[in-house]
């Protein structure tokens, strides 16, 4: 029997006995013998790589799970997981789940070129940017979707700045903006699929429509003119932190030395 790719799961593998449990469970929901992709949800800075690689090699090794892979993780992290697997024999990841749309960039720098480097699938998601990219958000318009009440990006004004200028473009190519959207993130050659969440069968035909376009050189010029490579316009609210960041202990030094003497 096969699966589909089964809900995301967390990279707190304290034990063997519980990664198998939570496996499980999803064989059980999903009614398979195995599962064809298990992908952790996020690193874990408190979990070592290799404990999660270990017990993600358990699992494989008893059949339950095909492949692994991981979401969210920095480029550096990835080299890391690639490097660990390979000295300590252990199942590497085969896939990352990053976020990717035109409006954030950021991973064609490094995050696209490390997968493309160690042979990993791309699964990107919110190639809409969370609704912006369908044109239900102008700058000084109400909005009827929800989630703009929930999230501080989806009404970043630089944000929408962008999308009133891709809006035109969209129209002058001919096609809708989540056409323009979807063509987009699918013509980047070290992305493998990209994760739509239509709510409704109209929104799924008009996305699935967006299989047969396909953007010039010129269309993708004028994309890079709005938002340039490797660039993000803000940042999700969701978007993976690393402790690096959160942490003002780890960026700065301790009151008494930090002074140049």
């Amino acid at each position: 029997m096969t699966s589909s790719s089964p809900p995301s799961c967390t990279t707190r593998w304290a034990t063997t006995p519980t990664s198998v449990a939570e496996v499980e469970n999803s064989l059980r929901r999903l009614q398979t013998d195995y599962i064809d992709l298990y992908q952790i949800h996020r690193p874990d800075p408190d979990t070592d790589i290799e404990e999660t690689l270990s017990a993600l090699s358990d699992l494989i090794h008893a059949g339950k799970v095909r492949a692994i892979g991981s979401s969210a993780m920095p480029a550096s992290e990835m080299v890391e997981a690639q490097w660990v697997a390979e000295r300590r024999g252990l199942e590497r990841f085969r896939s990352e789940q990053p976020a990717y749309s035109i409006l954030n960039r950021g991973i064609e720098a490094e995050v696209l070129p490390v997968a493309q480097r160690y042979g990993m699938g791309t699964l990107v998601w919110s190639p809409l940017a969370g609704g912006l990219l369908t044109g239900r958000i102008r700058l000084g318009q109400p909005t009827d979707l929800r989630r703009a009440t929930m999230f501080k990006h989806i009404t970043d004004e630089r944000r929408v700045g962008a999308v009133e200028q891709l809006i035109p473009l969209a129209a002058e190519a001919g096609m809708p903006i989540t056409h323009l959207a979807m063509a987009f993130v699918i013509a980047h050659q070290g992305v493998t699929s990209a994760i739509i969440g239509p709510r409704t069968m109209e929104q799924l035909d008009d996305l699935l429509a967006s299989v047969a376009v396909t953007l010039t050189d010129e269309i993708i010029d004028r994309i890079d003119e709005i938002v340039p490579p490797g660039t993000d316009v803000g940042a999700l609210d969701m978007a993976y932190r690393p402790p690096a960041i959160q942490r003002p202990d780890l960026r700065r030094r301790p009151a008494g030395e930090r002074s140049a003497a």
